[in-house]
C-alpha cells in the first residue's frame, strides 16, 4: 500500500516549475515588391559589406519600386472650382461660418451618455390614460353624527396658495414692491444693512441711484473712448488738459471707402463666406495749447460758475497730437444703452435742483483706440499718404448755446429715455384731426395774402 504523504525522515522541499515559450517575431514582409541589385563582389576582407553605412548609403541611392498613377492616388478636379485659377482659394477652404446642421444629423453628434433606450417617461403615448380608480373620485358623505370629525374639520387649517412662478407678473410685482420696502426700512436704520458676503463690512452712508434726465445729450446717450497707450508721452503725471481733449473723425479717402464698399456689397451677395466689413472710425486728437487755456475752456461749461462767461479770450486754441484708429467698437442702441455700461457721477453737494445722489448716465457706444500705426511708419519714412493734405493742425473753437433743434431733443429724451418711440404711437384720428386743425408758417401766411387781395378787389 503506497501513502501520498512524505516518508519518515525526509524533508518536503516545494519547486517551482519553469516554463520557457518562444515567441516568434518575424519581420512583415516589405510593402514594396523586392529588387535585384547587381552588386559587385569585393569580398568581406575589405570591410565594405560589414560597415553600417553600406546600407544606409544604398537606401539613399537606390529609388524605391512604387508603381503610382499620375496623380497619385488623388485626383484633383480643380476645373469645377470657381477662382480658383486667379488666386482666389475660398472655394477649397473651409467657410468662415459653419453652416446650419441638418435636424437629421443632430442625433449624430449626441454624447456617448445619452446613447441607448429612450426611457419610458420619456415617451409620450397619446391613447393611454393615467389610472384612475372610481373609489377615489367620489367624495364620501360627511358623518354628522360623529362629533370627533367634525372638530377635527374645523381644526384644520386652512392650504396656503400656491406661489405663483419666479418670472409671473404677479411674483414680479411681489419682488420690486418687497424691495422697496427693504430698502425704506434700511434708510432708516443703517445697521440693518449687511454685505452679502462680507459681513465685517459696516455701512458708512447710503445714497441714492438716480438718473439724470437733465443732462441727456441731444443723441440719447454718451460715447465712452478708451486709450490703449499713453497720449501723452514724456510725462510721469496725469496731464489735466486730457479732461478738455476733442475727437475730430476723419472721412475716408476715396480708396478706403472704395474697399468698404467692395467688402459691403460682397457681404451683401454672399453673407456665409463674407462676414459684414466693421464700420470703424479714425480720429484726430487735440488738446488746449496751455493749460490756462484749458481752464477758461471748463469754466464755459460750467452754469453755476457765476463768471463763467467773463474769460476774454472768444476762443480757445487746440493743438493736433496725432491721429488714431479704432481697434475694437461696441455700438447698441436707446434699447440697450443701460445693460453694457454705465457712467456714474457722484453729488455730494444737497442744493436744488439736484440732490445728494450717485447719477447714471447711459452708453450707446464703446471705442477702444489706438495710433495710426501704417500711416505714421510711412510718414517718418518720409512718404506721404493719401487725405495728409485734409489734417487739420489747429483748431479754434468757440462756445455757443444750443439750438432750438437740440433742446428738443433733449427734452424729447428726457421725457422718454428709452427713445422718442417710446410709448405707443397716438391714434391715428387724433393725428388726422391735428394736422387738419394745424397750418404752417407758410399756409398762414398764403391766407393772409389771399384775404388782402379780396380787400383790395372789394
Amino acid at each position: 500500500m503506497s501513502s501520498s504523504g512524505p516518508r519518515s525522515g525526509e524533508r518536503m522541499v516545494h519547486q517551482d516549475y519553469i516554463a520557457r515559450i518562444r515567441f516568434s517575431n518575424a519581420l512583415p514582409p516589405p510593402p514594396n515588391p523586392p529588387k535585384l541589385l547587381d552588386i559587385p563582389n569585393t569580398g568581406l576582407a575589405s570591410g565594405q559589406y560589414t560597415t553600417p553605412g553600406f546600407a544606409s548609403r544604398l537606401a539613399r541611392e537606390q529609388p524605391l519600386n512604387i508603381e503610382a498613377d499620375a496623380e497619385l492616388g488623388m485626383p484633383l478636379n480643380l476645373v469645377g472650382m470657381p477662382g480658383v485659377f486667379d488666386g482666389d482659394e475660398r472655394s477649397i477652404q473651409a467657410p468662415a461660418q459653419l453652416p446650419a446642421l441638418h435636424p437629421h444629423d443632430r442625433p449624430l453628434l449626441r454624447p456617448i451618455a445619452a446613447l441607448g433606450k429612450l426611457k419610458v417617461a420619456e415617451a409620450n403615448v397619446s391613447f393611454l390614460r393615467r389610472t384612475e380608480y372610481i373609489s377615489s373620485s367620489t367624495m364620501k358623505r360627511p358623518e354628522s353624527g360623529n362629533a370627533r370629525v367634525l372638530l377635527a374639520k374645523t381644526r384644520k387649517p386652512a392650504r396656503p396658495a400656491p406661489d405663483a412662478a419666479a418670472d409671473s407678473p404677479q411674483a414680479i410685482k411681489r419682488n420690486i414692491d418687497r424691495s422697496f420696502e427693504v430698502a425704506e426700512l434700511d434708510l432708516k436704520d443703517a445697521k440693518r444693512v449687511r454685505h452679502p458676503s462680507k459681513k465685517h463690512l459696516k455701512l458708512v452712508e447710503a445714497v441714492p441711484l438716480l438718473p439724470d434726465l437733465d443732462s441727456f445729450p441731444d443723441s440719447g446717450a454718451y460715447v465712452t473712448i478708451k486709450f490703449l497707450t499713453n497720449p501723452v508721452t514724456g510725462k510721469t503725471e496725469y496731464d489735466n488738459r486730457l479732461l478738455s481733449g476733442l475727437f475730430r473723425p476723419i472721412d475716408r479717402t476715396a480708396t478706403e471707402e472704395a474697399m468698404y464698399e467692395a467688402a459691403l456689397e460682397a457681404h451683401d451677395r454672399d453673407p456665409l463666406n463674407n462676414p459684414k466689413p466693421p464700420n470703424l472710425m479714425n480720429y484726430d486728437f487735440y488738446l488746449p495749447q496751455s493749460h490756462d487755456v484749458h481752464r477758461d475752456f471748463r469754466r464755459s461749461f460750467d452754469v453755476d460758475d457765476p463768471e463763467h462767461d467773463g474769460s476774454d479770450a472768444t476762443t480757445f486754441q487746440f493743438n493736433r497730437v496725432r491721429g488714431y484708429e479704432t481697434a475694437q467698437e461696441t455700438e447698441l442702441d436707446h434699447q440697450t444703452k443701460y445693460e453694457d455700461e454705465i457712467i456714474l457721477a457722484y453729488n455730494d453737494v444737497d442744493e436744488y435742483p439736484r440732490q445728494k445722489a450717485i447719477y447714471y448716465y447711459p452708453v450707446m457706444q464703446k471705442s477702444a483706440i489706438r495710433p495710426q500705426r501704417t500711416k505714421n511708419i510711412a510718414r517718418t519714412s518720409g512718404l506721404s499718404q493719401e487725405g495728409d493734405d485734409m489734417i487739420i493742425n489747429q483748431l479754434d473753437i468757440s462756445i455757443l448755446d444750443p439750438t432750438e433743434e437740440m433742446l428738443d431733443a433733449m427734452k424729447n429724451y428726457k421725457e422718454k429715455p428709452l427713445g422718442w418711440d417710446q410709448g405707443g404711437e397716438e391714434p391715428e384720428q387724433d393725428s388726422e384731426a391735428g394736422k387738419s386743425d394745424t397750418k404752417s408758417p407758410d399756409e398762414d401766411r398764403d391766407a393772409e395774402g389771399e384775404d388782402e387781395d379780396e380787400d383790395e378787389e372789394d
